[in-house]
């Protein structure tokens, strides 16, 4: 069993399955980080001084001055600027990795186009469709081979 378990673990698609998950789990910091500290700030600026990562809806009695005091007296909220931070990090994501494929993709030779079936015409010995009854090259009805 340890044999099984030790041939599983070092065969390449689970490493490369392990190294894809600590890199997308890296690249995702860095994501969060640019659209909290770098994209959004400028954003909010130019729609006049809002802090998204503030915006919040109350859903009970009373009034916070800050997201972070509601949620530390425990009020029920709906961080909706979080939300719309985390959607841009999504999309700034989902579209990375679209590039990253789309690069990969580039350099990998073309597939080649199925091989049509074929088989050997017993007349003429030309190369022909499998599911032919005819020969296009010599006419030959193949029902009679």
């Amino acid at each position: 069993m340890i044999n099984d378990f030790r041939k599983f673990i070092t065969r390449g698609n689970v490493l490369d399955l392990a190294v894809g998950i600590v890199i997308g789990a890296a690249f995702t910091g860095v994501v969060q980080s640019f659209v909290n500290d770098v994209l959004m700030p400028p954003i909010g600026l130019l729609l006049g001084g809002v802090d998204f990562s503030e915006l919040y809806l109350h859903l009970g009695r009373g009034t916070y001055p800050t997201r972070a005091a509601a949620v530390e007296a425990g009020a029920p909220i709906i961080s909706y600027g979080l939300f719309i931070n985390n959607v841009i990090a999504f999309l700034i994501t989902a579209f990375a990795v679209f590039l990253i494929i789309k690069a990969y993709q580039r350099t990998r030779p073309p597939e080649a186009p199925p091989a049509i079936p074929e088989k050997q015409c017993a007349f003429c010995y030309s190369k022909i469709h499998l599911a032919a009854i005819r020969c296009p090259n010599c006419t030959s009805d193949l029902a009679l081979a």
